[in-house]
């Protein structure tokens, strides 16, 4: 590194190209491999996660994730939780328009629980850095 460069501060990741409009992707601190490819409707196969794909499943990821790390915090026994992403485009131009995400949460969480694993969930760090023109319905079951 030269003198006038200053040390990344954040999280590095890098991509290579592939054939067949496919991307390889390395995640720079743990060396996860992870690929991308174009959508079926736009090139692709459909044998992979497309990069708006990649957003769903993000959100979903942060949204689950943030509610476990807002539990371990406050002391409540979260248990496993599902979910699923549904993604939704435009027309032309292409853009995400919309992820309906729908949560399947565990049984035997108090209402006020609920309530503060619920505002965890709709304000993780994926869901504050989407344009808000990306509607974003977020809906929690549970069994109980």
């Amino acid at each position: 590194m030269s003198q006038t460069q200053t040390p990344a501060t954040g999280v590095v990741m890098t991509l290579v190209s592939q054939p067949q409009f496919k991307t390889q992707l390395t995640h720079g601190p743990s060396s996860t491999v992870s690929h991308t490819e174009a959508p079926r409707d736009n090139g692709g196969t459909g044998g992979s996660f497309s990069p708006t794909d990649m957003v769903g499943a993000a959100l979903m990821s942060c949204a689950v994730t943030t509610m476990h790390l807002f539990a371990s915090r406050e002391g409540i026994s979260l248990g496993e939780v599902r979910a699923r992403v549904e993604k939704r485009m435009t027309p032309p131009p292409r853009r995400i328009g919309e992820l309906v995400l729908d949560i399947q949460m565990p049984a035997g969480l108090s209402a006020e629980q609920r309530a503060k694993l619920e505002t965890a969930g709709r304000e993780c760090p994926v869901a504050r850095s989407l344009h808000p023109d990306v509607k974003l319905p977020i809906a929690f079951s549970y069994p109980d």
